[in-house]
């Protein structure tokens, strides 16, 4: 990198190699990072990929895995969710129970390793339904990994059942909960939330279910979403949070940055939030990317593209930029969608090992956890069968989200908030 880094602006060069060997970047140098353009733009790149190259060598990996979002109804008005609807609402739907059993048990015939279960805040919800929820489904399919429920869905379940944040994870854990999302992050900066939704769970009790969570074993994931109101150094000290998170506990498997869909969100699209941007631009994706691989490659390794939020091609492209992990195969994927994402709901792992394979990097299928469960050769001629490459885009079991909101079925009313109390299903 030296040679390359000569014609570098010096301060830049500096940064870059003090990374390189080890050091640590700082908040204020990571700012100024934000920023670079031209020849610096590109020597920061190389930067982060020779350290995913030391850090991580060159496996690419993915999971395959099906979404649940089992309702839109929610109690919170965040400006920037398309998702959410109100009880009153005709597009208002949730899953009853054995409903979401079912589609798990899909979900597994297909070769999912892992379902994702988060929703909307429903009214009503019995406090101890995300737990039920969970029993249910490790009882009917025991060997998936149910990664499930944000920390504010478990600050929900707590206020509704009055348990304390450790208890309610606790009963969690016990009855099969693998891994926690750490989604509803947004930006970790009280101001910041304040504006982007008012009575969402504040960056103290982010942490406070992201830690406990982490006290008690349950591993998390840990994400940034950003290009709407945030600053350089409000995206930079939500990193370096997280780095410190990190440090203590060593509890998060990923860093997933997530670009704000701007085109259906009520923020953007009816100017409730003024001074609002449509999203990161490319660039500030690429740059974003290769400054967590620096600041954060050392404590948590694994840096994931998200194909729902940039689209396969940006994906592929940010292999180069310091990520290594190209998330899950999703199957159905409703929040990114409802809020103007096109880059469909679901991806075949076929797809994927060949985006990986056109980087020149190695595929690797894994756990939710990153255990390794399979590498593939270059050659995709050797590459086993998947069921779920065998799916058709226009099957009926995989609808689009605007379907959902209006299959009778699932419509959400009060006698349907029978399937929100915490009861188990008899397991056949």
């Amino acid at each position: 990198m030296k040679t390359q880094l000569s014609t570098v602006s010096p301060r830049v060069a500096t940064l870059l190699e003090r990374s390189l060997e080890g050091h640590e970047l700082s908040v204020p140098d990571a700012v100024l990072l934000c920023q670079v353009k031209g020849r610096d733009f590109h020597a920061l790149v190389q930067a982060a990929d020779a350290l995913r190259e030391a850090q991580v060598g060159d496996h690419v990996s993915y999971v395959v895995n099906r979404n649940l979002n089992f309702t839109n109804v929610c109690v919170k008005a965040c400006k920037f969710c398309a998702f959410s609807r109100t009880n009153r609402s005709e597009q208002g739907y949730f899953l009853p129970r054995e409903e979401i059993v079912e589609r798990v048990k899909e979900a597994r015939s297909l070769g999912a390793t892992e379902v994702c279960l988060q929703a909307g805040l429903a009214p009503g919800l019995d406090g101890r339904f995300y737990i039920e929820l969970c029993r249910t489904v490790k009882e009917a399919v025991p060997d998936i990994h149910v990664h499930a429920f944000s920390p504010e869905e478990v600050k929900y379940g707590c206020e509704r059942s009055g348990m304390t944040v450790r208890t309610y994870l606790t009963e969690l854990k016990a009855v099969g909960l693998g891994s926690l999302p750490g989604t509803s992050a947004e930006v970790l900066d009280d101001p910041v939330r304040k504006r982007l939704a008012g009575g969402r769970i504040t960056t103290q009790e982010w942490i406070e279910v992201i830690t406990t969570a982490h006290e008690l074993g349950i591993p998390t994931t840990s994400t940034l979403m950003y290009g709407h109101v945030e600053t350089d150094e409000e995206r930079v000290r939500h990193i370096d949070l997280l780095r410190t998170l990190q440090r203590r506990s060593g509890g998060f498997t990923e860093f997933v940055p997530l670009s704000f869909v701007h085109q259906e969100s009520p923020m953007y699209k009816k100017g409730m939030l003024p001074g609002c941007r449509p999203g990161p631009t490319g660039h500030e994706v690429v740059r974003l990317f290769a400054i967590s691989r620096l600041m954060l490659g050392a404590s948590i390794p694994n840096l994931q593209a998200s194909w729902v939020k940039e689209g396969l091609r940006q994906a592929q492209l940010l292999l180069s930029a310091g990520a290594n992990d190209l998330g899950g195969t999703l199957i159905n994927e409703s929040i990114s969608t409802s809020a103007g994402a096109a880059h469909g709901q679901r991806v075949s792992p076929a797809e994927l090992r060949r985006l990986i394979r056109e980087a020149g990097r190695i595929p690797v299928e894994r756990s939710t956890l990153y255990a390794q469960r399979q590498a593939f050769d270059a050659d995709p001629g050797s590459d086993p069968p998947h069921p779920l490459d065998q799916v058709s885009d226009d099957d009926p079991r995989f609808g689009s989200y605007a379907a959902l909101t209006t299959d009778p079925r699932f419509r959400f009313e009060p006698v349907e908030r029978e399937a929100m109390k915490p009861r188990s299903l008899p397991v056949h």
